[in-house]
């Protein structure tokens, strides 16, 4: 990973949007701060898209889509977009999986969910899963002391043997029925959305991310960044993005923000 002062100033000049991940990488240490927030809002009054790319649940990306300076975001890691439309009042969504297969889904997955806190020590549920409609979350360092990577690895291949697509973030681990990903979605809500092809327009996003839950996006978007507190899952990463800032969490999204809207400034004198 390269540093983010390598960034070519020509991307800034050209680029559309800005995709980011929020739990520690617009978050810092679990809160929105005011740095960050004050981020997104220029990112959008710098004529850019701002798209949050979560793992979050619908609960809160129902909120983010209708009060945070945002353009849209994609939850649940891929498994729904929302988007409000504040000049027509009108909110904007769509779902990967059907509401009956999701609901049969979540029956399976309370199952799942019930034997993996049974048999790896420490583990809880998730406190943001009441609001989840697609995954379980199993918490191992947010709301619970931090598990060992050993713990966590188990976690992972019960998900597994169990048949569903199993993703780790910085703070849980979360599982799911079905092949998509945070990207399928991005693409899928791009183009409803904003008409925008992102196999054509890839070069012109930047995806932010801290975790190995985002490597779908940071082998698709070869302008893709990395706030700092990355280097701590190097060994997990089997795919990591081209940049890398110096700060961590918000105050690394909030450099990166800086460094394009900067470089944009300087193309237009």
């Amino acid at each position: 990973m390269q540093p983010l002062a390598s960034l070519p100033s020509t991307v800034a000049s050209t680029l559309i949007g800005v995709l980011a991940d929020i739990d520690d990488t617009i978050t810092t240490d679990g809160r929105l701060t005011p740095e960050a927030y004050n981020a997104m809002s220029r990112v959008q009054h710098a004529g850019l898209l701002m798209i949050p790319i979560t793992g979050r649940p619908a609960g809160w990306c129902d909120h983010i889509a209708r009060l945070w300076p945002v353009d849209g975001v994609v939850g649940e890691n891929g498994a729904f977009y929302f988007r409000y439309d504040h000049q027509a009042r009108k909110f904007l969504s769509r779902f990967e999986i059907p509401d009956q297969q999701a609901q049969d889904n979540r029956t399976k997955m309370k199952a799942i969910a019930e034997r993996i806190l049974a048999e790896v020590p420490g583990t809880a549920l998730a406190s943001d899963q009441p609001y989840r409609i697609a995954d379980i979350a199993i918490d191992f360092c947010e709301d619970v002391d931090p598990l060992p990577p050993h713990a966590v690895n188990q976690i992972v291949e019960m998900m597994t043997a169990e048949g569903l697509t199993a993703k780790v973030s910085s703070i849980h681990v979360n599982g799911w029925f079905g092949t998509y990903d945070k990207l399928t979605m991005t693409r899928t809500f791009l183009q409803d959305c904003f008409s925008i092809d992102i196999e054509k327009a890839r070069e012109r996003f930047v995806f932010v991310g801290d975790s190995p839950n985002d490597q779908p996006m940071f082998s698709f978007f070869p302008n893709a960044v990395g706030v700092a507190n990355l280097r701590g899952f190097s060994e997990q990463l089997d795919q990591p993005p081209a940049y890398i800032t110096t700060g961590e969490g918000g105050t690394g999204f909030s450099e990166l923000v800086d460094a394009l809207i900067c470089a944009r400034s300087e193309a237009t004198v």
